[in-house]
């Protein structure tokens, strides 16, 4: 089990001099951070524990200038190690790198009192006291004080042993999964090339791997790996982490970038969170408020909006949406800090419940039910995300990044879900799944879209499928759209004939008289073959108008009985079988036909040879060339 302490506290307290006495690793790399005694960049160092394990240690710069550095560091952290001097005590950036630990969701760690030999023991006992008091309350209270000096080495075998402990208590809590490494270093050294630097927050990384990097979706190969200065394979999750990439030049890749899996992060503009001001913020934050936002190691302008108020009083949560001047890349779950845009200072934080862009309605149901959802259980969350992609539905690799489940745990989650009908997979190459409560009001709205239609069509056997995906369907995707139908169908609730939908009980029923003029036309059709009578011919016995017959030729017409050559000329289906029946075996022993060919065939006048030529050529059985017609099969 791989561990991360960082450091935090006030500029001068002597950070970095006490992981340099703790490790034997100076941490402070740049010559302007030697030239000025103070940490500008991050640092990395590790030691080995008792037990054989190696810890590694992230040590941040402490100067108010440099806070965005010290977030960078302070975000891949399993516990920290405050660092306060006993001759100063608590300073402004103490408290500061507190909150910003605290609102990174960090929740143990312990308090190193430095130059312990700088003062005498009351002066130390009354500063110790003090801290106890600053700590009551945050994640820190009750937390082991170590007073040391890095000049005498004193009290370092207690650090050392207090740090043992809590590593030894320490409960895994990062995903084996989901690879992320995000970017806090990115540098050339020769012979390698490129080579970024970062804590392996979750999955793992080997040597070989194909990557990419975010949000560009850059890809990358791996060609070497080193993890607390030892070159190795490969790297599990919570380690500090050098990667040795093909594929991207240093100027490619910025601060910030995450490296992971190709097409497992989703690159966004806007992202749903439950954002909380801290106590210590001197003004409210207002709706639009544009500020500092600062997530993993990436540092980006964004603006707030909040989702059921106007303002955001010091100690209070409220859901919201950030929306970024650049993508971003996240996970539900993830912790964020928010700095004020001028004057330059920690206002408050939050949690990641939505890493892509959806709608909500101010101070509606859905936003207000954004903040409970950190604490939800994994199956209510599943479903919540699911209900709020509506018919877009969410890909497996989606749900991944939104709900932060491990793949085995939510995995099983579907399984039930889907044995209760409330989340169901509609497309299988993709592994997308839709909400079963948005499946079966989308299964409600198609059956009475074609409920209506039959109101409106009694006379059509049914609805053509392709019409139902162009009308109602035009905003449900084709893959969704077919699951829904073939459910239906497999239901019952729904009947196929053909490419003819229809409900279970809509049959086409003529009146008594219709019946009967039904199969008078039939019976006048069949008997005039292929010279069939004139429509005035077949309707004036009857002393039937065409308007008044006019439904019952469309149903003839749909169901195949009649075929409508043209306006007024109606032939019977078994007669224009055979007419294609002997032009198909005309063209066996001809290459083209014309209107003197099929008059001659057939022994058609013109009036109905033109005719049934235009037909055919319609129906895509011949194509005309000049005066003649060939066989489009050839």
């Amino acid at each position: 089990m791989a561990v991360i302490m960082g450091t935090a506290g006030h500029i001068d307290h002597g950070k970095t001099s006490l992981v340099r006495t703790l490790t034997g690793i100076d941490c402070d790399r740049l010559s302007e951070e030697k030239r000025r005694g103070i940490t500008i960049e991050l640092g990395f160092a590790y030691y080995d524990l008792p037990d054989g394990q190696r810890l590694g240690i992230v040590d941040v710069p402490g100067h108010e200038r440099f806070v965005k550095n010290m977030v960078a560091g302070a975000a891949g952290i399993d516990f920290v190690l405050l660092v306060i001097a006993a001759d100063e005590g608590v300073m402004p950036q103490t408290r500061e790198h507190l909150e910003i630990c605290s609102l990174l969701g960090t929740t143990t760690g312990l308090v190193a009192l430095t130059k312990t030999d700088m003062v005498d023991e009351d002066w130390l006992a009354l500063v110790t006291e003090d801290v106890r008091e600053f700590l009551s309350g945050t994640f820190l209270d009750g937390a082991p004080i170590v007073p040391v000096s890095s000049s005498t080495g004193a009290g370092f075998d207690e650090l050392r042993a207090a740090v043992a402990a809590i590593v030894s208590a320490h409960t895994e809590r990062r995903r084996s999964d989901l690879l992320r490494l995000p970017v806090d270093r990115v540098f050339t050294m020769k012979g390698y090339g490129t080579v970024i630097t970062g804590t392996l927050v979750s999955g793992s990384v080997k040597v070989g791997d194909d990557l990419a990097l975010y949000p560009s979706a850059l890809p990358v190969k791996v060609r070497t790996l080193q993890s607390h200065g030892q070159s190795v394979q490969q790297v599990e999750a919570g380690r500090r982490t050098a990667v040795n990439l093909s594929g991207a030049e240093v100027e490619d890749i910025a601060r910030g970038d995450v490296l992971a899996l190709p097409g497992a992060l989703f690159p966004s503009t806007v992202w749903d969170a439950r954002v909380t001001l801290l106590l210590s913020a001197t003004k409210p934050l207002k709706h639009r408020k544009q500020f500092h936002f600062h997530h993993g190691s990436r540092e980006v302008m964004a603006r707030v909006y909040l989702l059921d108020r106007d303002e955001l009083l010091p100690g209070e949560s409220a859901p919201a949406q950030i929306r970024f001047e650049e993508p971003m890349v996240g996970v539900f779950g993830d912790r964020f800090v928010m700095r004020s845009y001028s004057p330059l200072r920690t206002i408050g934080g939050g949690v990641l419940l939505g890493p892509w862009p959806r709608r909500f309605k101010r101070r509606s149901v859905e936003a207000a039910r954004l903040l409970s959802l950190p604490q939800a259980a994994p199956e209510e969350l599943v479903l919540f995300q699911l209900d709020m992609a509506g018919t877009a539905g969410l890909s497996f690799a989606r749900l991944l990044v939104g709900t932060n489940l491990e793949s085995r745990g939510l995995e099983k989650i579907l399984n039930d879900l889907g044995g209760r009908q409330q989340a169901l997979m509609f497309d299988r190459e993709e592994r997308a799944y839709v909400a079963g409560r948005i499946c079966d009001e989308l299964s409600a709205s198609a059956l009475a879209h074609v409920a209506d239609y039959h109101r409106r069509e009694p006379m059509k056997p049914g609805l053509p499928r392709g019409a139902l995906a162009s009308g109602w369907g035009r905003d449900v995707s084709p893959k969704l759209f077919h699951f829904l139908v073939e459910r239906l169908l497999k239901k019952g609730e729904l009947v196929q004939e053909q490419e003819m939908l229809r409900l279970p009980g809509h049959k086409v029923s003529l009146a008594s008289d219709q019946a009967k003029l039904r199969e008078a036309v039939l019976s006048a059709y069949a008997k005039g073959g292929v010279t069939p009578p004139n429509l005035k011919d077949v309707l004036d016995p009857l002393n039937v108008d065409f308007k008044a017959a006019a439904p019952v030729f469309k149903l003839l017409t749909d169901q195949g009985e009649l075929v409508k050559v043209k306006e007024d000329m109606y032939f019977a289906r078994s007669a224009v079988d055979s007419l294609v029946a002997m032009i198909t075996e005309w063209f066996k022993q001809n290459d083209d036909l014309g209107p003197g060919s099929l008059r001659d065939l057939t022994g058609l006048s013109r009036k109905y040879a033109i005719p049934l030529l235009e037909w055919l050529d319609k129906e895509k059985i011949t194509v005309r060339v000049g005066d003649k017609r060939l066989l489009r099969k050839r």
